[in-house]
C-alpha cells in the first residue's frame, strides 16, 4: 500500500484571485454581519445615534488593518496571524493558539450569521428551529466551497451586489420618507433616555468592530492571489471605507425611520425599517435580500475557516489530514467538513450577540499579536517590496484594542476563555501525540 502523500505533496492553492475579486471579498465579508443583524442591537446600545459607534468602530478597524497590509504582502502565506506570530516570537504554542483563536472566531462567527439567517428574515419564508435553518445553511456553504475558491467568490459577487442593492434601496426609501415629511431626523443625532454618552459609544463600539471583522479573513486567501503586494493594500483599505460609509448611511436612516427601541427587539431591523417608509416592497423580497447578505457572510467566513485549518496543517500545528486537497478541485476538503461540523454544533450554544461578542474577544487577541509582530518584525527584511504601515499605527492599534477589551462583560469573557482553554488543551494533546509517533518511529542504531 502506498504511503498517504503528506500535504506538501498535494497541489498547491491555486491563484485565481484578482484585485477586484479580492475587494469583493473583503466587502462582501464586511457587509453582510453588521447592518442586517445587529444594526438594532447597536441602536438599543445608543438609541439614535448608531452612526457614531459604527465610526468609531471604522477607526479602529483601519488601524488594525494598516497591520495585516504590511504584514500579509511581506509574508504571503496561508496561515495569516498565526504565520506572522511565528515568525515574530518563534514559539510554536504562540503560533498555535492566535491560529486557534482566529480560527475558532471565523467558525463562531460563521455560527452567529447562520442563527441571524434564521431569524426573522427567515421566518418570512419558512417557519424552522433556529438550530435547523442555521445547520442546513451551514452544510450548503460546505458543499460551494467544496466546489473551487474561483466558484465561490463567483458567488460572493453576485451576493454581494444584491446585498448592496438591498442596502442602497433602505437609504433611497428613507430618503423619500423623509421629503415627504415622514420620519423623525432628530432621533439620528439623540442618544436614548438615560444612556451616558461616552460609555454607551464605546461599548456599542464593541458591537459595530464585529460589523467590521471580516477584513482579516482575506489573509489567508493571499496564496490565491494575484499579485498579492500590488493589490491587496488597496483592495483592503477600499473595500473598509466602502463598507463603513454605507453602514453609516444605513444606521442613520435606521433610526430616522423607526425607534431605536422597535429597532432594539427586532433580529430582522432592516425589515422593519422597508415597512416603516410604507414603500410598496413586499416582505419577501427585502427578506430574500437580506437572507442572502448574511449568507455571504458566512460563506466568506467559512472560506476563511477552512483556508487557515488548512494553512495550520502545512505548518505542522494541527494534524497533517486536515491539510489534504482534492486533486481536481483543489480545495481543502478535511478542514472544510471539519469546521463546517464545528460550527453547526455552536450554533446551539447561544444567541446572535453573544457569539458575536465571543467572536471579537478572540479577535481582539489575535489583532493584539499581530499589531506587537508589526513592531518585532520591523528587523526582518524581505527582498521584494510590500506595503509599510506608519509606526504609530501599529501602536494605535494595540491601544484600540485593549480599551476594546476592557468593555467585555463577564459571560462572554468566560466563554471565551473556555475556548481558549480548549485551544491550550488541543496543543498539548497533539504535542505528545506527536512525540509518541516519533519515539515510535525511530529505528535504534545498531
Amino acid at each position: 500500500m502506498s504511503p498517504t502523500p503528506s500535504p506538501s505533496s498535494t497541489p498547491a492553492l491555486k491563484r485565481d484571485v484578482t484585485g477586484l475579486l479580492l475587494f469583493v471579498f473583503i466587502l462582501g465579508d464586511v457587509l453582510g454581519a453588521g447592518i442586517y443583524a445587529l444594526v438594532g442591537t447597536i441602536s438599543g446600545e445608543v438609541g439614535g445615534v448608531t452612526w457614531l459607534p459604527l465610526l468609531v468602530a471604522l477607526g479602529m478597524a483601519l488601524l488594525t488593518a494598516a497591520s495585516y497590509a504590511e504584514l500579509v504582502t511581506k509574508y504571503p502565506k496561508a496561515g495569516g496571524s498565526a504565520v506572522f506570530a511565528q515568525r515574530a516570537y518563534r514559539s510554536e504554542f504562540l503560533s498555535f493558539m492566535v491560529g486557534f483563536c482566529m480560527l475558532a472566531a471565523g467558525v463562531v462567527s460563521a455560527a452567529s450569521l447562520a442563527l441571524a439567517f434564521s431569524g426573522d428574515y427567515l421566518a418570512t419564508f419558512i417557519d424552522l428551529p433556529p438550530v435547523v435553518g442555521a445547520s442546513l445553511l451551514l452544510v450548503l456553504i460546505a458543499l460551494v466551497n467544496l466546489r473551487g475558491i474561483k466558484e465561490s467568490l463567483r458567488s460572493n459577487i453576485i451576493m454581494t451586489c444584491i446585498e448592496l442593492t438591498g442596502l442602497v434601496l433602505v437609504v433611497v426609501l428613507v430618503g423619500v420618507l423623509v421629503g415627504n415629511g415622514g420620519g423623525d431626523i432628530s432621533r439620528a443625532v439623540s442618544f436614548g433616555d438615560d444612556i451616558n454618552p461616552f460609555p454607551a459609544v464605546l461599548g456599542a463600539a464593541l458591537l459595530a468592530y464585529y460589523s467590521y471583522v471580516g477584513f482579516e479573513t482575506s489573509a489567508n486567501l493571499i496564496e490565491e492571489v494575484r499579485e498579492p503586494s500590488k493589490v491587496y493594500p488597496k483592495a483592503l483599505f477600499f473595500s473598509l471605507l466602502t463598507a463603513g460609509v454605507m453602514y453609516m448611511l444605513v444606521g442613520t436612516a435606521a433610526s430616522i425611520a423607526v425607534p431605536s427601541d422597535e429597532l432594539a427587539e427586532s433580529t430582522g431591523p432592516l425589515l422593519n425599517v422597508i415597512e416603516a417608509t410604507g414603500a410598496p416592497v413586499p416582505a419577501w423580497l427585502f427578506s430574500a435580500i437580506a437572507l442572502i447578505a448574511v449568507a455571504n457572510g458566512a460563506l466568506l467566513t467559512m472560506i476563511m475557516a477552512s483556508r487557515l485549518t488548512y494553512g495550520m496543517a502545512e505548518q505542522g500545528l494541527l494534524p497533517r489530514a486536515l491539510g489534504r486537497v482534492l486533486p481536481g478541485r483543489r480545495t481543502p476538503w478535511v478542514a472544510i467538513i471539519a469546521t463546517t461540523v464545528f460550527a453547526i454544533v455552536l450554533t446551539a450554544t447561544g444567541g446572535i450577540a453573544v457569539l458575536a461578542e465571543t467572536v471579537v474577544i478572540l479577535l481582539l487577541i489575535v489583532f493584539l499579536s499581530t499589531n506587537l509582530a508589526v513592531l518585532v518584525l520591523r528587523r526582518d527584511k524581505v527582498e521584494h517590496a510590500h506595503f509599510k504601515a506608519w509606526t504609530v499605527l501599529p501602536v494605535l492599534a494595540i491601544i484600540s484594542c485593549i480599551v476594546l477589551l476592557t468593555q467585555q462583560s463577564g459571560e462572554v469573557w468566560l466563554r471565551g476563555g473556555i475556548i481558549v482553554a480548549v485551544g491550550v488543551a488541543t496543543y498539548f494533546v497533539l504535542r505528545v501525540t506527536r512525540r509518541s509517533k516519533s519515539s515510535r518511529e525511530v529505528t535504534p542504531a545498531e
